[in-house]
């Protein structure tokens, strides 16, 4: 607290000495000639300073800190202010000297205790807002799960104890920890114990309050908490790490035997430290889930990656119209003959839209087509079940699509191709001449009614069938940046591929028209390359591309 008074000179004789007027002034005093000889204290300053007396020198009487002060204050400027502050005892002191006429000091002593105590307080709580503000940065910096937990232990240890404990819920039967000393690294573990042995450890994975440090006796913990090399424990605090719903594990502060024990404000700064490591925690582990989720689901929603079967080589491209994305409007699928000598069932499609809506249409199409493989045989019978289906569905999307059915004979491969809605299959002879098949039909999920017609068509060896949709005849670029690929410059390029394979065809597409478009936007693009394999291609004897089929 800081003394505030008006001086008011008491009434003396004139012949008094002048130290008499400081006498009654409500806060120590001591005048000090220059030569650091004290002149006089009043009665204040001499039960703050028992040592004070007249004609003493004060630089033993007084805390270094004042005498310090005296000699500068003589030795500057009568200008200039020279406040000295520092402990006297417990309390906390500020010095302001006046210097008389006859070249004394007079220094006034005034407590500032409570203000000193305050500013501490207020430069504590600036640095613990900075931690924490530096810290959930760091923690949302990744969201891997164990590397949020290794940052936890770690910045826990610099900043709040000898040594920190992360431990998550229980993965099976053991306990996913993470412990750091202060100044050394976190070390990952996997321990198989009892949480019930630390009081509140139990609790606090289960996201209850935490227990006070002063109700854990440290000499019970037990061997597996203590890190090696820590020596005696001599306070511990356990604090729930709160997550998003469910607790996301508990955090665990050591400090050694002989260091202060974690006070009370400390132990609701770690809770408040724990509530940012638990959030990161806990978004860290829900990421982790639904990564793994969004891979299963999108497993079946991805293209495969197609092979020869049955002697008739298959191949199929497909690039979403977002390099950020794996998955869109565009699919394609290719089934084997559920036999030998029966043909395979080939589909491209394209769903109206793009991205992660359009994706959940085409697996379900996909599903529903899978589900009519029996049906292969009948192209018709199998839109008019799948536009069926869509008309029956909440979505409101429609889709193109055009089917295939191949098989092998007598080294050449027999096609029975329809469309529905979709742009017509482009038959590529050896010789390099480029058709049109002839299949025309209505896009399903519309009108209550697809009708198509199926063409039937032979390839020789080295002619290949090209199933593909409009990204790639409508993308946008060239040397100006607006121009369509177009019809016929995609007819001039599979010209241009007679007699390759069909996975060197779709090669070749996929790397024009990526240079076609560029860095622009752009639809899905799929192609699908039925070939009917030369008979001196290594690829038509037993051999394959990468790649898989789906049952």
């Amino acid at each position: 607290m800081v003394v505030t008074y008006t001086q008011q000179a008491p009434a003396v004789s004139a012949s008094a000495p002048a130290h008499i007027a400081w006498t009654h002034v409500p806060c120590p005093v001591v005048i000090v000639d220059p030569a650091g000889t004290v002149r006089h204290a009043n009665a204040r300053a001499t039960s703050l300073l028992p040592d004070l007396r007249s004609g003493a020198s004060l630089a033993g009487s007084v805390p270094a800190w004042l005498a310090d002060g005296h000699r500068r204050r003589v030795a500057a400027d009568r200008t200039q202010n020279v406040v000295m502050s520092g402990p006297v005892g417990e309390r906390s002191f500020e010095a302001h000297p006046t210097v008389q006429d006859d070249g004394d000091v007079v220094w006034w002593l005034l407590d500032d205790t409570e203000h000193r105590v305050t500013r501490e307080d207020l430069r504590r709580e600036r640095e613990r807002t900075a931690f924490l503000a530096e810290a959930s940065n760091t923690l949302l910096a990744s969201l891997n799960l164990e590397r949020c937990m290794e940052v936890t232990a770690q910045l826990a240890a610099e900043h709040l104890a000898d040594a920190a404990l992360v431990i998550a819920p229980r993965s099976g039967r053991r306990l996913p920890a993470v412990t750091c000393l202060n100044g050394g690294a976190p070390q990952r573990s996997h321990w198989d114990v009892d949480p019930q042995e630390v009081p509140g450890l139990a609790e606090a994975l289960q996201g209850f309050p935490p227990v006070p440090s002063r109700w854990i006796e440290p000499a019970s913990a037990p061997a597996w908490l203590v890190p090696e090399g820590f020596g005696p424990v001599g306070s511990i605090v356990v604090t729930p790490l709160p997550g998003h719903g469910v607790p996301a594990g508990a955090l665990i502060l050591l400090r050694r035997s002989g260091e202060a024990v974690f006070s009370e404000g400390e132990e609701v700064f770690a809770r408040l430290f724990a509530a940012r490591a638990g959030a990161a925690m806990s978004a860290a582990r829900l990421y982790a889930e639904q990564a793994t989720l969004s891979q299963t689901l999108m497993r079946d929603l991805l293209p495969p990656v197609l092979h020869q079967v049955a002697g008739v080589d298959f191949a199929g491209g497909y690039r979403p119209s977002k390099d950020n994305e794996r998955i869109g409007g565009d699919f394609y699928d290719v089934h084997p003959g559920a036999a030998e000598g029966d043909a395979s069932f080939a589909v491209l499609g394209d769903v109206c839209g793009k991205g992660l809506e359009a994706a959940v249409l085409t697996g379900k199409i996909r599903n529903t087509l899978q589900a009519l493989l029996p049906m292969a045989g009948d192209h018709q019978q199998m839109i008019d079940l799948l536009n069926g289906a869509l008309l029956n569905s909440h979505h409101t999307r429609f889709a193109t699509l055009v089917m295939a059915s191949a098989v092998r004979e007598a080294g050449s491969v027999r096609l029975r191709v329809t469309s529905a809605g979709h742009p017509p299959a482009l038959i590529v002879r050896w010789d390099g001449g480029v058709e049109e098949a002839a299949s025309r039909g209505t896009l399903v999920g519309v009108f209550p009614a697809a009708p198509a017609t199926t063409t039937h068509e032979m390839l020789a060896p080295g002619d290949f069938c090209v199933l593909f949709t409009d990204g790639i005849t409508e993308a946008r670029g060239g040397p100006l940046g607006e121009e369509m690929f177009g019809e016929e410059r995609f007819k001039e390029a599979l010209a241009q591929c007679a007699g390759m394979s069909a996975e060197v065809v779709v090669r070749h597409v996929q790397m024009l028209v990526g240079q076609w478009v560029g860095a622009a936007e752009h639809d899905d693009m799929a192609v699908v390359v039925i070939a009917a394999p030369l008979t001196h291609h290594l690829s038509a004897v037993g051999g394959h591309t990468r790649g898989r089929f789906t049952a």
